[in-house]
């Protein structure tokens, strides 16, 4: 099986013409905005857990990104992810979760496509 390209690596297809990409770099330390407060709906039936996995989220590096527009989204990863922990999911749940972690950037596929990179210190697609 071929080895799986990485479009983070600078002579990724991605990286070719170098004036039409320009990295979006994250904060390594996550996000410093303050965490949104959990959607009233959810507020009575979420554990600790998952209020605490909310707050996580909201300051991953890739929250820097958000806006309040994915709450929705985060909501439903957040839920999404119980029931796949407490194994409750049914495939669907599993598959939607799956979406709204690309939606959202929280996978190196879709950080990639994104143009999403967290600034290691300042270095940028070092040489390795």
């Amino acid at each position: 099986m071929p080895q799986m390209r990485n479009a983070t690596k600078k002579n990724s297809r991605a990286h070719r013409d170098s004036a039409r990409f320009e990295a979006i770099l994250l904060p390594p330390g996550g996000c410093e905005l303050p965490v949104p407060p959990v959607p009233a709906q959810c507020e009575e039936l979420w554990n600790r857990a998952q209020k605490a996995r909310w707050r996580e989220l909201w300051r991953s590096p890739q929250a820097s990104q958000w806006d309040e527009s994915v709450r929705g989204t985060v909501a439903a990863l957040v839920t999404y992810e119980d029931a796949i922990l407490t194994r409750g999911a049914s495939a669907w749940q599993a598959q939607e979760a799956r979406y709204a972690s690309e939606a959202l950037g929280l996978t190196p596929r879709a950080m990639a496509a994104l143009g999403w990179v967290i600034d290691d210190e300042g270095v940028v697609g070092g040489d390795e």
